[in-house]
């Protein structure tokens, strides 16, 4: 099964992709408004064939807006939209890209994708998802 993870926020949105179990980054999107947001996700779960989509939430008024765009992305789409708890993840994302020896640069640049791939793994470890299958 592909997944894919998102870390949504209001100017760029992290994405990170799952096939066999183990959420890889992808890339940062940059939108300018839910709707923009709205329709590069959808183009991106059709042309990847995607069969779900993990959105970290958030708490606060971002969580608020987080959970917006889950309503509006499930309305969209003809497949299963879950939210999951992304409290932390950019702040291990940084950890672990730093461990890692990636650029300053590199981080900055691809931070977001790199929170929404914590959050995504997080996710499929905390529910044992078999993507095997694919």
């Amino acid at each position: 099964m592909k997944i894919l993870g998102i870390d949504y926020g209001r100017a760029k949105i992290g994405l990170a992709i799952s096939e066999a179990g183990l959420a890889e980054p992808w890339k940062v999107l940059r939108v300018s408004s839910v709707k923009d947001a709205l329709v590069a996700v959808s183009q991106i779960v059709k042309t990847e064939q995607t069969e779900k989509v993990v959105v970290g939430v958030s708490e606060g008024k971002m969580g608020e807006e987080q959970k917006n765009f889950v309503e509006k992305l499930s309305q969209k789409l003809a497949i299963t939209v879950e939210t999951w708890d992304e409290t932390l993840s950019t702040r291990d994302a940084q950890r672990l890209a730093i461990e890692a020896g990636v650029s300053r640069g590199k981080r900055r640049e691809l931070e977001d994708a790199f929170a929404s791939c914590v959050m995504l793994q997080s996710y499929l470890d905390q529910h044992g998802e078999d993507t095997s299958s694919v």
